[in-house]
């Protein structure tokens, strides 16, 4: 969707191809300071458009940078594949051959639908960043690098793809905005992420224009494979709220153009809009579902020492993000998930101050709260949780998420895949926060243990002592950031 093209795509727009329609909403020139505008920040997704002003002018351009890793390297974006008509909003049909069987060799890699890379094209401190996400990835550097902004787009996008409006999910939009980004004639900022999934079908690209000012809106979206456009979105008329969607029908049709909401992820609503009666569509609805079922197996936890102190009534023992309920989820997992109990209470002898021989949970004989407490062995009293320290109440509730799933997160998977066909990704912001080197140490054991076996991926970011350990360790994706 990145209004930008790599080399190859401007040269062939340079030759009379007609591009996408540029809605960009910030100035091309609004780079860095001492930034020649050249290497300015991609502008937002194109939509599809038929031509216009914007889409003339877009054509014009005869050379624009390719996006750069902000990890070591560089990854060039492929640019859309322009429909034969000439109509560069309507996606284009699939050509014998290719697609297919890089799908199936793809299929092999990849049996669960997992997000591979984030892309952060304008997105608070980062332009033009593509970060690799692996089974376990962790990001690292100094204070205001942009640790958090990365999580925080990951988590947006899953939070997107689970239904949410931008509303929800983009409280204060205005944050999100790149730095020193400047409107344009029109008065419009706004910010552009995106993802590829990797899965079953292939990997397939999603990438999101937001509007942040003057009002929160979805600007364009496009989803794609081997690049081949299979949705593609445009704001067309800004006294409306809604964009215009055209995605892939295939046969007689070619291409199906429908209102969606300008607050929504179009993607996440494809499967109730197509039916899946042609090839073209079912290659949509694939890539669609494939999407929406990495996004949604995802689980943001930041663990509150100070919510997780006291009892707590007895509920469905589903670990909310912020770990509040930790004591009922132990309760539940001391009588349902013995082996993964013992695992925790192991774990507990390595995070915890003093003998631990267990973990129980206490409860009053006629019903009410239940307290969790760490048993110190025969001769000895236990301790209640809302004694322990705030590193060893995080340490205990981040070795329970890894060491468990979505049926005991309180999150909301694709119900319509079976749950050994998922893998759930962990977002940590702050892991190693108030953590010891012995604590931060027996949690990167446990995710190398649990990421290791395909069915839990993390995605976290640590601090300069965890990072510098967890760099001589295989097994673990570092994404070193520098502000």
């Amino acid at each position: 969707m990145d209004a930008t093209l790599d080399a190859t795509t401007a040269g062939r727009t340079a030759a009379g191809v007609v591009a996408l329609a540029d809605t960009r909403t910030d100035s091309p020139e609004a780079g860095p300071a001492g930034e020649q505008p050249a290497a300015a920040p991609p502008a937002p997704p194109a939509p599809p458009a038929t031509p216009t002003a914007s889409a003339t002018s877009a054509t014009s351009a005869t050379s624009v940078p390719a996006e750069t890793s902000g990890v070591s390297g560089a990854a060039s974006v492929a640019g859309p594949r322009p429909d034969p008509a000439g109509d560069p909003a309507v996606p284009a049909q699939a050509g014998p051959g290719g697609s297919g069987r890089r799908s199936a060799e793809s299929a092999q890699r990849q049996p669960r639908p997992v997000v591979t890379e984030l892309r952060l094209s304008a997105f608070g401190p980062h332009r033009s960043a593509v970060f690799p996400l692996g089974p376990l990835t962790l990001f690292a550097g100094p204070s205001g690098s942009g640790k958090s902004q990365a999580l925080a787009a990951y988590e947006a996008l899953a939070a997107l793809g689970s239904g949410a409006t931008l509303e929800e999910v983009f409280p204060d939009p205005r944050a999100r905005i790149p730095d020193r980004a400047v409107p344009d004639a029109q008065r419009r900022r706004g910010f552009r992420l995106g993802c590829t999934v990797d899965g079953p079908v292939g990997p397939v690209r999603l990438d999101l224009a937001v509007q942040a000012e003057p009002t929160l809106r979805i600007v364009g979206e496009r989803l794609s494979q081997d690049g081949q456009i299979l949705l593609a979105t445009a704001l067309r008329d800004p006294g409306r709220r809604s964009v215009q969607a055209a995605w892939l029908t295939g046969g007689a049709i070619g291409v199906t153009r429908a209102p969606l909401p300008d607050d929504r992820l179009g993607t996440a609503l494809l499967p109730l809009r197509v039916a899946g009666s042609t090839a073209g569509q079912r290659q949509v609805l694939a890539a669609a579902e494939q999407v929406v079922v990495a996004l949604r197996a995802v689980f943001p936890c930041d663990p509150r020492p100070d919510r997780m102190r006291a009892a707590v009534p007895p509920g469905e023992g589903r670990l909310l993000g912020d770990c509040a309920n930790l004591a009922d989820v132990l309760r539940r997992t001391r009588s349902e998930c013995g082996t993964r109990h013992a695992l925790l209470a192991e774990a507990a002898r390595t995070g915890c101050a003093g003998p631990v021989a267990g973990l129980d949970v206490r409860a009053p004989a006629g019903g009410g709260p239940v307290a969790a407490v760490l048993d110190r062995g025969p001769g000895r009293p236990a301790t209640e949780l809302a004694r322990l320290g705030a590193g060893e109440l995080r340490f205990l509730a981040l070795a329970l998420v890894l060491l468990t799933g979505p049926g005991v997160l309180a999150m909301d998977p694709a119900a319509e895949l079976l749950s050994a066909r998922q893998a759930l990704t962990v977002l940590a912001d702050g892991f190693d926060r108030g953590l010891d080197r012995r604590q931060s140490a027996e949690l990167l054991r446990l995710a190398l243990l649990s990421c290791g076996r395909g069915h839990i991926r993390l995605v976290a970011a640590v601090g300069e002592g965890t990072a510098a350990a967890a760099r001589d360790l295989p097994g673990i994706a570092m994404v070193d950031l520098r502000a």
